[in-house]
């Protein structure tokens, strides 16, 4: 079967992300900013906000642990905005073509429920989709096959029907595993063309 839906993901798929953005001013340099990301606020800590967890029980949580570091641990979420500057617009080029042609687009993405709706106050495109599921909604996160499996029962897909666009290998192999088509975006990706390859007349 060949794929006739479109699903992405969101977050250095359509959207830049980079949390070092948010700690420019407040620690200006690179190598700090990487050991304060490795120690204090590593990507698992971030990852349990996308499942659902409270800002302010995952500040108090760190805060307990870095006592010195309670302001710069509030930072993250206080200057999150920050962290998103821009849509990528070769990416985006192509959720906007699939609008245009009519064809179905939707969203799987893990993030913090208060965060996307910033996201898509931000970046309007966002709101456009015809279904989304996003996992702190859920409190369930990629690469979990469970959210892959919510996404099809609520809008009555099958996977073989899906072309999904992910940054993360490890959310395309769990995608994959279940029978959806995927493109794995990474900053060389041509992806207008790779949707291409697909079938889909763009």
């Amino acid at each position: 079967m060949a794929p006739e839906v479109l699903v992405f993901d969101i977050g250095n798929v359509l959207i830049h992300w980079d949390p070092h953005l948010a700690y420019l001013d407040l620690i200006p340099n690179f190598d700090t900013r990487t050991v304060f990301f490795r120690d204090v606020l590593p990507p698992e800590w971030n990852i349990e906000q996308d499942r659902g967890r409270s800002w302010t029980e995952a500040e108090t949580e760190r805060i307990a642990l870095f006592p010195d570091k309670a302001d710069l641990i509030r930072a993250f979420r206080a200057n999150w905005l920050a962290s998103v500057p821009h849509a990528i617009e070769h990416n985006l080029r192509v959720l906007e073509a699939a609008r245009r042609a009519g064809l179905p687009n939707y969203a799987i993405t893990n993030f913090a429920a208060d965060t996307f709706i910033e996201a898509q106050q931000r970046f309007p495109f966002l709101a456009g989709f015809d279904g989304i599921v996003i996992s702190a909604q859920e409190r369930l996160i990629k690469p979990d096959p469970a959210i892959f499996a919510v996404f099809l029962r609520r809008y009555g897909l099958k996977a073989q029907q899906c072309l999904f666009m992910d940054d993360s290998a490890k959310n395309i192999a769990s995608a994959k595993n279940i029978g959806f088509a995927t493109i794995h975006v990474t900053e060389k990706t041509d992806l207008l063309s790779e949707v291409r390859s697909f079938g889909f007349a763009l």
